[in-house]
């Protein structure tokens, strides 16, 4: 199993160009079961995309994937479809259900695996079978499996999510697109993943409209023509760079191909903390923080402070003045690399959903485990400032997320290496 080993305390500079999303790309390539043909720019090449890949493949989709350009060419014009999604292509991936609202609603049935570790009615996929039934799906759980069924077709219905969840908005907006009548979706998640997935959506010939958490998508005639679309930049990479430079910047370190309006609680907190950052019309340069202040920070759906960024923002307070506290309001357990922190010596104590940080910390290299994606990004951070070496293990959690992790780093000067 392969490891990163990290020397740290090596300041970095230079460029970094972010990646295409990933959150925004895996509801694009499951709503391209509804389309004929596609062609989708600017995707990031790590391994849910693969899997997602291999799923719509399975399904039987054509693809093919140019990797020197970022861009998958995906047909559908097949007429021996598989409307499942098996458990050995859905359970490394929770994305892998959103192929649910897709099929179901161009084939009128799907029986696809439960996401894995996904336990129903504590975890957001309840949500999505929720707004099916709410579309005149007939559903059932059997054996690991969801079965949905609208022989009739889904028709349009008034839906208020419980609570917020971005995977079951995206799952009824997919659903939703061939429904009869109009369909309205409220309390919805507004990230900008889902503003994405409603512009390729629209493109496919949809008529929707956001407003505020609302959400209206009325019957349009589908366009069988060519379909292109360019994915917007990952934000959370953007992110976890942002913070790494404040930590390590030589001078300054320019991040390129991303939209500052789009990160606007992200800027704002790190300004709090005393971070320097310079925006431009595709860029934004961050200076390494002098003096970090310690916050307070709760968790939000976008547009509040993501959850996707905690583990890494977290790694940064530990070198802040003072005691910071961090609530997760959108996860349970999401506090699971906080062992590891602090094994490197990072002085964390959790109290129910918050953590309570205290800085500024010295921390020392030592051999930890990723244990989720975030997380494990969150010690690569850590390893990039601690003192002496850092061994990370079960980094392919990274490979799900991160393109070019080590590439990018190493281009601007850290000490990074697998093995």
């Amino acid at each position: 199993m392969q490891k990163l080993v990290i020397k740290g305390r090596k300041e970095i500079s230079g460029k970094i160009s972010i990646s295409g999303s990933k959150n925004a790309t895996l509801p694009i390539l499951a709503a391209s079961i509804l389309a004929d043909q596609v062609k989708i720019k600017n995707i990031p090449l790590v391994k849910d995309i693969f899997t997602m890949i291999e799923l719509l493949n399975f399904i039987g989709l054509k693809t093919k994937l140019i990797k020197k350009e970022n861009i998958i060419e995906i047909t559908n014009k097949s007429k021996n479809i598989n409307t499942l999604a098996p458990y050995k292509l859905v359970k490394t991936m929770r994305a892998g259900v959103l192929v649910l609202g897709s099929l179901l609603t161009k084939y009128k049935k799907a029986k696809v695996s439960l996401p894995g570790g996904c336990a129903i009615g504590t975890r957001p996929v309840d949500l999505h079978l929720f707004a099916l039934k709410k579309l005149g799906a007939k559903i059932k759980i059997k054996d690991g499996y969801i079965f949905a069924e609208a022989k009739k077709g889904l028709r349009g219905a008034k839906i208020r999510f419980p609570s917020i969840s971005v995977g079951a908005t995206e799952n009824a907006l997919l659903a939703a697109f061939k429904a009869k009548g109009t369909t309205i979706l409220n309390n919805c998640a507004i990230e900008p993943e889902i503003k994405d997935l409603i512009k390729f959506l629209k493109k496919l010939g949809a008529n929707i409209h956001l407003k505020g958490r609302s959400i209206s998508i009325s019957e349009r005639k589908i366009k069988t023509s060519k379909i292109i679309h360019q994915v917007i930049f990952d934000r959370i990479e953007l992110g976890t760079y942002m913070i790494a430079s404040t930590l390590l910047a030589k001078k300054n370190l320019i991040i390129n191909k991303i939209d500052p309006k789009i990160i606007k609680s992200e800027i704002s907190t790190l300004k709090k903390i005393g971070v320097k950052i310079i925006q431009k019309k595709n860029s934004i340069i961050v200076k390494k923080g002098e003096r970090l202040k310690n916050i307070n920070l709760t968790t939000k759906p976008y547009p509040g402070f993501p959850t996707d960024l905690q583990a890494q923002l977290m790694v940064l307070l530990t070198q802040a003045n003072g005691i910071s506290k961090i609530k997760e309001d959108i996860f349970e357990n999401r506090f699971m690399h906080v062992p590891e922190l602090r094994r490197m010596g990072a002085q964390i104590e959790i109290k129910d959903k918050t953590a309570i940080i205290k800085g500024p910390t010295k921390l020392t290299g030592a051999e930890v485990m990723a244990t989720d994606l975030r997380a494990s990004v969150s010690l690569v951070l850590a390893g990039l400032i601690a003192e002496n070496r850092t061994i990370i293990n079960r980094i392919y959690h990274l490979d799900r997320g991160y393109e070019f992790l080590e590439k990018k780093l190493k281009n601007c000067k850290a000490e990074i290496k697998r093995i």
